[in-house]
């Protein structure tokens, strides 16, 4: 059968297509990549705001009308979804071995340690879909992250609904991090957005005492003011945010910090926009997500009284969004002259991702960078060093000092 995966939303979703994906491949399946080609089309749906559930809607009415034939499948994060049963495709094939395969599409691996989520925040619909927390067991994860390790990957996402709330044999985020970076020092292992708090903390000295976990941490601040935290119902207050960063960046001083922030909140002065600015510009957040805010239907938020108006809410997301290009673009000119590892992501000219979240791009000018594009093994998937050059917009530029590994 021919099988077209199409995924909305964040990094969870994406890992849990690759699995699908992966499962699918095992069984005999084809994966392709255009409707019209497909047997089936499995949509994994996004609802974390009205407009992306719109998104999803509008496609499955179009497939519907335009394909009538053909079979849809909606899983993920939204409402009708089912989860997504492998078996319930025909085709059977024995496979060399019990455990389900990892998937292998993506120059880095997506590694889903945890779904759920019982944090109850206002403005959130995503427990609705996901229930409760649950935890992947901790010996479970390890032994997938050895497997990516074997295929080859060498650098590992990992990713859940809320990682925070991550919880097996006794083990926290910060014990499952530091028993992922000891699986392999070639290996680095990237953290998904964390929720500031004590256990974050914990999670910061972690990170600290293990070279290859990454130097970037993205955390859910959503706000900087407490009035507005509260009324979110955040389990933390901006001095806790503070203070978090702080000891991030003085443990790690080339780390990356990044930020998810929601814009014109229900009740969100003049001066409580100011407090938010004022923590960007404070910490030099180098990674922002800024939203407007999006009344969910089925939320408290939506309901709330002191509704902001839709034009002050997305100049508000502009102007966070614009402290944090800048910042950027800072963070970025630190790495000219230095030597950075790059996971390379695509061939023709060589780029990727560094440890600290920056994209690079290799120059075609080196006689070494000739050698590597005109050879027929693609780089893809390897770690390489690169000597930076310049940066531009916060996009790394120079060239190969040795082909690693």
């Amino acid at each position: 059968m021919n099988i077209c995966f199409e995924t909305f939303g964040c990094r969870l979703n994406r890992a849990e297509n690759l699995e699908d994906q992966a499962k699918c491949l095992a069984k005999g399946h084809r994966i392709v990549h255009t409707h019209a080609n497909a047997d089936m089309i499995v949509i994994r749906g996004c609802s974390v705001t009205a407009k992306a559930q719109r998104d999803c809607e509008k496609l499955i009415d179009h497939l519907k009308r335009k394909y009538p034939a053909k079979r849809l499948f909606l899983t993920g994060c939204i409402a009708n979804a089912k989860k997504l049963d492998i078996s319930m495709i025909s085709r059977s094939v024995d496979m060399p071995n019990k455990k389900a395969p990892v998937p292998t599409a993506t120059a880095r691996a997506y590694l889903k340690v945890q779904d759920g989520c019982s944090c109850g925040c206002t403005f959130c619909i995503v427990p609705k879909f996901r229930g409760t927390p649950t935890s992947v067991p901790f010996t479970e994860v390890i032994d997938k992250a050895k497997r990516f390790i074997d295929t080859g990957y060498h650098e590992i996402i990992v990713t859940g609904c809320n990682l925070m709330l991550y919880s097996s044999e006794g083990r926290r985020l910060a014990d499952l991090a530091v028993a992922l970076a000891d699986l392999s020092p070639e290996c680095r292992i990237r953290l998904g957005s964390v929720e500031p708090g004590a256990q974050s903390m914990e999670l910061v000295h972690a990170m600290s005492e293990k070279a290859n976990i990454c130097r970037f941490l993205h955390l859910s601040v959503q706000s900087g003011s407490d009035v507005i935290l509260k009324a979110m119902r955040r389990p933390y207050s901006a001095k806790d945010v503070d203070a978090l960063a702080g000891e991030a960046t003085r443990l790690m001083p080339s780390i990356c910090l990044g930020c998810d922030l929601i814009a014109g909140f229900p009740g969100e002065s003049e001066m409580e926009f100011r407090l938010t600015k004022g923590l960007l510009v404070r910490h030099h957040f180098a990674n922002v997500h800024a939203f407007p805010f999006s009344e969910r239907p089925g939320t408290l938020a939506a309901a709330l009284h002191g509704q902001i108006l839709p034009d002050v809410r997305k100049r508000r997301a502009k102007d966070l969004a614009d402290i944090g290009a800048e910042s950027r673009r800072m963070f970025a000119k630190r790495f000219v002259g230095s030597v950075v590892d790059v996971v390379v992501e695509n061939d023709n000219p060589p780029s990727g991702w560094t440890g600290e979240y920056l994209w690079f791009e290799a120059s075609q000018a080196t006689g070494m960078f000739r050698t590597v594009t005109t050879s027929r093994e693609s780089l893809r998937k390897r770690c390489i060093r690169f000597k930076v050059r310049s940066a531009h917009a916060g996009t790394l530029y120079g060239e190969p000092v040795e082909l690693g590994r």
